[in-house]
C-alpha cells in the first residue's frame, strides 16, 4: 500500500509529490500524461524563468520526478473508492492508499448537443455511482466511446432496467466489456422531454427512448472522481479547505481543479502544502 497516490502529473502533482518524495513517503503517481500546461505556447510569468513552453516546463517537471526515483503509473483513473484505505481503479488495475492527491486539472467534457444543459438533473448526469439509484428498473443510456464510458454502463448494469451507450458519432474504443451492452455509433441530433429527459434523436430521424443519460465523455474529470467518493464539487470546482482537503477525509485535491487562480505558480504552491499537511497527518499517525 503506498503512502500517497497522486492523480496528475502537471505542476500540482509533481510539485506534491517532490515534497512528499523528499520527505521519505512511499508515493505513486498515476497520469495519462494530459495537462492543459502542454497546450501552453509560452510562459513568460514564471519566477526564474524568462521564456519557456508549456510542454517544455511539464517535461522538466517528469525529468524532477524521475530523477528522484517517483514511479510514474501511465494509466488512465476511472473511480476512487474507500473502504478503510483509499482504492484507485485504473483502466488496467487497482492500487490502495492511505492519501490521495487530485490534480488533473479542470477539464469537464460536455458534448456539444442540444439538450444536455437543459436536462441537466433532469435526466442528465455525470456520476453513475452518485445517481443510479434513481434509475433503477429504467432505460438510460452513456454518451462516449471510451474506457471511462465502459466502466460507467458497467456501474449501471446492476441497477437499471438496459443500457445502450452513444457514441455520438464516434467509433467504440476495441474493449471486450463493451460487448456486455448495445452500442448506437449514429451521430446525436438532439436530447427531448419534457419536465424530464424522454427521448433521443439521431441524425437520421430516428430516435429512442431513454430515461436518463449519464455523460462519460473522454476520460473522468477532476470532479467526476470527486464525486464518485462523495467529495463536495461547487460550480465545477472540487470544494477544499486551507489545508487543501476535501469534505473527504485523507481526500486533497490541488491545481486548477479547485478553482482560483489558473496559474503554474498557484497550482505549484498548492501542490506543496497539500503535501506538507499530507506529512504532518502521517507522521503523527
Amino acid at each position: 500500500m503506498y503512502d500517497v497516490i497522486i492523480i496528475g502529473s502537471g505542476p500540482a502533482g509533481i510539485s506534491a509529490a517532490i515534497y512528499l518524495k523528499r520527505a521519505k513517503k512511499n508515493i505513486l503517481i498515476i497520469s495519462k500524461g494530459d495537462s492543459a500546461l502542454n497546450k501552453a505556447e509560452k510562459i513568460e510569468n514564471y519566477y526564474g524563468i524568462k521564456s519557456i513552453s508549456g510542454q517544455e516546463l511539464y517535461n522538466i517537471g517528469i525529468e524532477q520526478a524521475k530523477n528522484l526515483d517517483i514511479p510514474i503509473e501511465a494509466d488512465e483513473v476511472i473511480n476512487i473508492s474507500f473502504d478503510g484505505h483509499f482504492v484507485v481503479t485504473t483502466v488496467n488495475r487497482e492500487f490502495e492508499a492511505k492519501k490521495v492527491i487530485i490534480a488533473t486539472g479542470t477539464n469537464r467534457v460536455t458534448p456539444k448537443i442540444n439538450g444536455i444543459k437543459e436536462f441537466e438533473g433532469k435526466g442528465v448526469s455525470y456520476c453513475a455511482i452518485c445517481d443510479a439509484f434513481f434509475y433503477r428498473n429504467k432505460d438510460v443510456a452513456v454518451i462516449g466511446n471510451g474506457n471511462y464510458a465502459i466502466h460507467e454502463a458497467k456501474q449501471l448494469k446492476p441497477i437499471v432496467k438496459s443500457v445502450t451507450i452513444l457514441t455520438n458519432g464516434k467509433k467504440m474504443i476495441e474493449n471486450r466489456d463493451a460487448n456486455e451492452f448495445d452500442v448506437e455509433e449514429k451521430p446525436i441530433r438532439e436530447f427531448r422531454g419534457d419536465s424530464v429527459i424522454k427521448e433521443v434523436e439521431f441524425e437520421d430521424n430516428k430516435s429512442k427512448k431513454i430515461e436518463g443519460v449519464f455523460v462519460a465523455v473522454g476520460t473522468a474529470t477532476s470532479t467526476d472522481l470527486a464525486r464518485k467518493i462523495g467529495a463536495l464539487v461547487k460550480n465545477n470546482n472540487i470544494v477544499v479547505n486551507e489545508n487543501l482537503e476535501t469534505t473527504v477525509k485523507g481526500l486533497y485535491a490541488c491545481g486548477d481543479c479547485v478553482g482560483g487562480l489558473l496559474q503554474v505558480n498557484k497550482a505549484v504552491y498548492e501542490g506543496a502544502k497539500a503535501a506538507m499537511n499530507i506529512i504532518s497527518k502521517l507522521n503523527n499517525n
